[in-house]
């Protein structure tokens, strides 16, 4: 399983669809918003959270085709499946490949870009503490999503709108956490809300992406 996470992390590294594109696309997200609605400093600083994650979520969305594409097009995908590691673990590995590609480097970036948006001083702990609850959701259901459409031509496409309204729950729980944090507020609810999705992709989806993939291939 190593193995394969190490090899998954050099493909997404020199396909191209590593941390960099995600975090190009981020920070395009975040210096086009003043020019939309305007430079005022409490609006920004208000629409602050939700932009974030709106900007993260669509991040996440530019490399989910590439989870199972590559194994599909050389074949590494048939001997993935007859080998002895099954394929629940398979898709795992590859959620957690892709999370490390591009969500990690999200969080590492969001205070950054909280500065950029003018974010308040104690919205950045909750902003944080969203995604890194979050963003595992997100790569989970992306890889779901990725195995639904393996094999297909231009699935893309198709993979955004599916994988998209899966993403809403989690986008509003991890926007409002970060929205009540800046507003001073708890943020218990809303942050056990979005804990709890993320585990129950974690516990589910990947035996789901499994049974796909195995029906994919027949």
């Amino acid at each position: 399983m190593i193995a394969l996470l190490i090899r998954d992390l050099k493909l997404a590294l020199r396909a191209g669809g590593g941390f960099g594109l995600a975090l190009a696309f981020f920070l395009i997200v975040v210096t086009l918003v003043p020019f939309g609605v305007g430079p005022d400093p409490e609006l920004l600083s208000k629409i602050a959270p939700g932009i974030l994650w709106l900007g993260a979520l669509l991040a996440c969305l530019l490399s989910l085709d590439r989870i199972f594409a590559l194994d599909w097009e050389d074949g590494s995908l048939d001997l993935l499946a007859t080998s002895p590691l099954p394929l629940e673990g398979v898709a795992a590995i590859k959620s957690f490949g892709h999370w490390l590609t591009t969500g990690l480097p999200l969080i590492l970036a969001a205070p950054l870009f909280g500065v950029l948006m003018n974010l308040p001083a104690t919205g950045f702990i909750p902003l944080i503490l969203s995604l890194t609850l979050g963003t595992p959701a997100l790569s989970v259901i992306g890889t779901f999503g990725a195995a639904l459409t393996v094999g297909l031509k231009r699935g893309g496409l198709l993979l955004s709108l599916l994988v998209l309204p899966l993403y809403v729950p989690t986008l509003i729980f991890g926007a409002q956490v970060a929205q009540r944090g800046a507003e001073g507020l708890s943020i218990t609810s809303p942050l056990l809300m979005l804990a709890g999705i993320t585990c129950g992709t974690i516990a589910l989806l990947p035996f789901a992406a499994a049974a796909v993939l195995k029906a994919n291939l027949r």
